[in-house]
């Protein structure tokens, strides 16, 4: 049944809205409503559309960040002798996952980031070559923590050396590693540093660190109770782990020498 509204006279000229009205009013009531439902739910839908849209954009943009930094500023606040280390090794090979190749003379190169499953094949190279491995070279600007520590952890338990040789980084999460040897050499010129653990850099990945960042702060303190126990295990002043704490993700502690022999980080210090 059409309502005397809808009943009203209408031409066929006109302009666009007048055909609009006039059609709308040929509905019964009904179809009026089941009309403006659909409506309301396309609206809806189209709303919904634009948010998630938005949404998965700016994730996108979050995860597009570096989950480690290459090499920050050095710490105004950190050792007294001021300067940057001079690291050789080029930023893109640095950024690259990290490369364990077994070199001359008994050396294992771990180079690169240590990104998650690292020590995975680490443990897998050791098992393979273990026999002719006798110290671990290392030119990394660190990653993922837990990698990190399992890694220390078997270098610990199989008595290998670690050596950071001139012209190399060992930062962020790769001290630990070093930290592992039963021999820890060094050159002077090597740069090795620390900051504060963060998200990424537990979890390894940007899409992993959105999901923990929540108990970020929880899983830090965590982290930072293995690493001092680790360190402790492996006869490294835990004290070290002082200068993690109390320098931003976005820079680095680097290490003089003198610290170095004091915190018992390096036992003998090496020309190359």
């Amino acid at each position: 049944m059409k309502t005397d509204a809808n009943a009203r006279a209408a031409t066929e000229d006109g302009p666009f809205y007048r055909r609009w009205v006039q059609a709308v009013a040929n509905l019964e009531d009904g179809n009026i409503l089941r009309v403006a439902f659909f409506a309301l739910l396309a609206g809806t839908a189209s709303v919904l559309y634009v948010d998630f849209r938005e949404l998965t954009e700016n994730e996108g943009a979050a995860l597009a960040v570096p989950a480690q930094p290459i090499l920050p500023p050095f710490n105004p606040d950190g050792p007294g002798d001021g300067a940057n280390p001079n690291v050789t090794t080029s930023p893109q090979l640095l950024e690259q996952p990290l490369e364990i190749a077994l070199g001359s003379g008994g050396e294992l190169r771990l180079t690169g980031s240590i990104d998650v499953g690292s020590a995975e094949r680490f443990a897998a190279e050791i098992e393979a070559r273990g026999e002719y491995v006798q110290t671990v070279l290392l030119d990394s600007p660190g990653g993922s923590v837990m990698d990190a520590l399992a890694i220390g952890s078997l270098i610990h338990e199989k008595g290998l050396a670690t050596k950071v040789a001139a012209g190399s980084l060992c930062a962020s999460s790769c001290p630990i590693i070093f930290a592992s040897g039963a021999s820890r050499l060094a050159s002077r010129d090597a740069a090795i540093g620390v900051h504060q653990i963060y998200a990424a850099a537990l979890s390894g990945d940007a899409q992993n660190a959105l999901r923990v960042a929540g108990s970020a702060m929880s899983g830090a303190q965590s982290t930072t109770g293995e690493i001092i126990s680790h360190l402790t295990k492996t006869g490294v002043d835990p004290a070290l782990w002082l200068h993690a704490l109390e320098t931003p993700p976005e820079r680095l502690y680097y290490f003089n020498p003198e610290e170095m022999t004091r915190l018992k980080l390096v036992t003998e210090f090496v020309e190359n």
